[in-house]
């Protein structure tokens, strides 16, 4: 049985605002971002889907994981919504490789740092005796 289903997600992401389809089709997903510039109207959408629609593209084809949701009464259809917005991480695999780097990065950096405090530590201490030792000398 094909199932098939689209839905349009408009967000604001700072400078413009962002149209992102979603096409579902056979637990397949594909997404398609169109950028709308101004915050788009009723109007503006409409004339989105019906006119330009079929010039989108679409990505490749992708697994869907996602669960749907069985609700009938909207109220408990938002919360279980908010639920699982707050249970799973936001962002895209791309944007999670890339905080994983930055993090990775992060945890370099400072066992970097760390050595090298313990180097100057450890050379000044060195630099301390030794200064020592020439006062010793001299007696």
């Amino acid at each position: 049985m094909k199932e098939a289903s689209i839905a349009l997600n408009i967000y604001f992401d700072g400078q413009f605002y962002v149209g992102l389809f979603e096409l579902t089709q056979n637990n397949q997903l594909a997404v398609c971002k169109f950028i709308f510039g101004t915050e788009p109207n009723d109007c503006e959408i409409l004339d989105l889907i019906l006119s330009k629609y079929f010039d989108l593209q679409f990505s490749p084809t992708v697994a869907d994981n996602r669960k749907p949701i069985d609700c009938k009464n909207p109220k408990t259809r938002q919360r279980k919504i908010k639920r699982l917005v707050k249970t799973v991480n936001i962002g895209t695999k791309a944007q999670q490789a890339i905080k994983k780097q930055i993090e990775e990065r992060k945890t370099e950096r400072n066992l970097q740092r760390k050595i090298c405090k313990k180097e100057q530590f450890e050379q000044r201490f060195l630099e301390r005796q030794q200064k020592k030792k020439e006062k010793h000398k001299g007696h």
